[in-house]
């Protein structure tokens, strides 16, 4: 299994940036799927998550309403689409699996739902 992010990078507050997850090793499709995200000096939170097929979605409280995460089960990235971006937001971004494949695992906050992880896409917020 593996996960590799992409397209992190400088922000200016306002701003937007779209981040991807190439996946490969596992049947895509068939899990959920969550974007995590660790700021320097604090634990890995839950930033959004998306079961297979591309729905439900759930969300962070800090990031609804500006943050979208989507999927296409058929060419295999993840994607986090952020706008409104704050230096709150500064963070390296992480995509991740749950362990158990299935409609009816939902996205999760809880760390210890998922089995693989991506190395990070650094995102930066400043003006």
């Amino acid at each position: 299994v593996q996960l590799v992010e992409s397209g992190g990078g400088l922000a200016q507050p306002g701003g937007s940036l779209t981040l991807s997850c190439a996946a490969s090793g596992f049947a895509f499709s068939s899990y959920t799927l969550g974007w995590f995200r660790q700021a320097p000096g604090k634990g890995r939170q839950f930033v959004a998550g998306i079961r297979p097929g591309g729905g439900p979605t759930s969300y962070a409280g800090s990031v609804k309403g500006r943050f979208t995460i989507s999927r296409d089960d058929g060419k295999n990235p993840l994607y986090l689409q952020m706008n409104s971006l704050t230096p709150e937001d500064t963070a390296l971004y992480h995509c991740a699996k749950v362990r158990a494949a299935g409609w009816f695992v939902g996205p999760s906050p809880d760390l210890s739902m998922y089995d693989y992880w991506g190395q990070g896409t650094q995102v930066t917020v400043s003006s």
